[in-house]
């Protein structure tokens, strides 16, 4: 039998070496925390940053149950753990269950982590200065958007208590009777990506009238944006915006595509798409196909996001900064109009995976109509652009909130606006 001495010893020798084991031999790390770490280890300066914007959101918000990464070793379990939980879990049930509830809120508390604004990224030329834009740090991020949407597309991501959760949360509109039968969604983006019951259930307004542009998605209307000669988005008070790599719709629609400069001194309007929309966008007008692409891009929030105290919640702002598509995961369809010259159709993937996907129909030479699909967003906000070419003006009369300083939220087929000449 040992003496109490020796068995002493093996307990002192024990807590050493467990205190002596890093976090990181410790955790289970995720393949892309993994990345991360090494990426930080490479790049001391990187690691500064994140130290930095992780100290700023906590004392903005130093509630753990809404702000779940208060330094780096936190972030990494939380990073980890996020790349196989589901949207609801972002955010702790038993202590905050009125915002566990809320996918919105949940990606919120994760973007906001990011969303710091650093000195050192100032002047740098950025939607914002903070790291969600930053290079490598963007990098690694769609490498984590990624990884998540994997999991997301297994049948591990979906199940009856989510289900559940779902149905009892009326944004989604499940009760509505809207949607395909439940039994069809065998993992968390099926369930996002979710088909209509019928084409019946969103009427297509107007649709043998060329000049009446139905909405092409679930979303809130964002408003009209002047083009100038040069390609240049123009914002809402005829100022040119500054930089020219985030505002100019050339490089939106990208460089190697024929169409860049068709829509100098055109039209710009988008809509923005929130997590509990139907995520399948539709044709707004019918005409011919005439280009498809994929631009491959990051997954940053793309606007202003905030804690605020007095709600204890976060707000997003979408409409914060015009222009910040360009830095997005997009699609690019360019449709040729009987009536109404060439108008770009852009999906945009803004937010964790916000993959963009295109019916495999929509090819160049294809006529479509007026509320055909043209594809889907996989998991994450998502945003959509219409931009229409000089000679053609669309005006947007959709109808506001009741304050008159926002459109209201309208469905996919319904009224947006309409052309002229």
């Amino acid at each position: 039998m040992k003496s109490p001495r020796y068995l002493l010893l093996i307990i002192l020798f024990t807590a050493i070496t467990s205190s002596c084991t890093t976090p990181q031999e410790e955790a289970q790390y995720g393949k892309a925390t993994q990345e991360l770490i090494a990426l930080l280890e490479r790049d001391p300066e990187l690691k500064s940053m994140l130290e930095l914007s992780l100290a700023k959101a906590k004392a903005i918000n130093p509630d753990p149950n809404t702000n779940p990464a208060q330094n780096l070793e936190e972030y990494f379990q939380f990073v980890s753990w996020a790349e196989t939980t589901m949207p609801w879990a972002l955010l702790k049930k038993e202590e905050y269950p009125e915002i566990f509830d809320n996918i919105f809120q949940g990606l919120c508390a994760f973007y906001f982590l990011i969303d710091q604004p650093l000195p050192e990224l100032e002047d740098k030329g950025l939607v914002n200065n903070s790291l969600q834009y930053y290079e490598p740090f963007s990098s690694w991020l769609t490498t984590f958007s990624k990884s998540w949407g994997s999991y997301l597309d297994t049948e591990d991501s979906w199940n009856e208590e989510y289900y559940q959760m779902a149905l009892n949360d009326p944004n989604f509109g499940l009760q509505n009777g809207w949607y395909e039968d439940p039994a069809n969604w065998n993992s968390f983006n099926d369930f996002f990506a979710r088909y209509l019951k019928s084409p019946d259930e969103r009427p297509i307004a107007s649709s043998e009238v060329d000049s009446i542009v139905a909405s092409f998605a679930d979303s809130e209307p964002q408003g009209v944006w002047k083009i100038d000669s040069s390609s240049m988005l123009i914002d809402s008070k005829g100022l040119l915006v500054k930089s020219v790599q985030l505002k100019s719709i050339a490089n939106l629609i990208g460089e190697d595509s024929e169409y860049k400069n068709a829509f100098a001194n055109g039209t710009f309007t988008h809509s923005f798409l929130n997590v509990n929309d139907y995520h399948r966008y539709h044709f707004p007008l019918s005409g011919t196909v005439k280009e498809v692409r994929i631009i491959q891009g990051i997954n940053p929030t793309g606007g202003e996001l905030f804690w605020d105290q007095e709600s204890n919640a976060y707000v997003f702002n979408p409409t914060a900064k015009t222009g910040w598509q360009t830095v997005e995961s997009r699609g690019c369809v360019i449709l040729e109009t009987d009536n109404y010259g060439l108008v770009a159709l852009m999906p945009i993937g803004m937010v964790v995976v916000g993959s963009v996907n295109f019916e495999d129909e929509v090819k160049p030479g294809k006529q479509v109509k007026k509320g055909d699909m043209l594809g889907h967003f996989a998991f994450g906000g998502s945003d959509f652009i219409m931009i229409f070419q000089e000679g053609t003006t669309f005006t947007l009369d959709a109808p506001m909130q009741k304050d008159g300083n926002a459109y209201q939220h309208i469905l996919m087929g319904e009224r947006l606006g309409f052309l002229s000449k």
